[in-house]
C-alpha cells in the first residue's frame, strides 16, 4: 500500500511539472524591458556585414528599434526601408516620414526582400 501511494504522488508531481512546462504563460512583449535598443539604420547595416550570425543574436529577443517610417499599411510598417514590424492592432494616428520608436520580438531576416522581421509591436515612448 505505501508503495503504491509513492508511485501515485511521483505520477501526481510528474504530471504538474509536465502540465505547467507544456502550458506556460504567453509572453507580453510590450511589457518587457528590451534586450536591445537600437536605430534601424545600424541593426540593417549589421544584417548586411553577417545576417547570419546577426540572426542568431537577436532571434526570439526583444527589441527597441528607432526610426523613420517608410510604409504604412493596417497593421504593419516599415522603418527605413528595412525593419518589417508588425502590430497586432490597426495603427492609427501614423504618418511615413516621423520618426518613432518601436517595440517587438525579433522573428527573423528576410533574405529576398533583405527585411529585419518583428513581430508583436509596440509604439515606444
Amino acid at each position: 500500500m505505501k508503495k503504491f501511494a509513492f508511485i501515485l504522488i511521483i505520477g501526481i508531481i510528474i504530471f504538474i511539472i509536465g502540465y505547467n512546462y507544456i502550458y506556460q504563460d504567453h509572453r507580453n512583449i510590450e511589457k518587457e524591458k528590451p534586450a536591445f535598443v537600437i536605430d534601424a539604420k545600424i541593426l540593417a547595416e549589421q544584417f548586411e556585414i553577417d545576417p547570419v550570425s546577426s540572426e542568431t543574436k537577436y532571434l526570439n529577443q526583444t527589441m527597441e528599434i528607432s526610426g523613420i517610417v517608410t510604409a504604412i499599411n493596417e497593421n504593419t510598417i516599415i522603418l527605413d526601408n528595412k525593419v518589417f514590424c508588425q502590430f497586432s492592432e490597426d495603427i492609427v494616428a501614423l504618418q511615413k516620414d516621423n520618426s518613432i520608436k518601436v517595440k517587438g520580438r525579433f522573428i527573423g531576416y528576410d533574405d529576398l526582400l533583405e527585411e529585419i522581421k518583428l513581430d508583436q509591436c509596440s509604439m515606444s515612448n
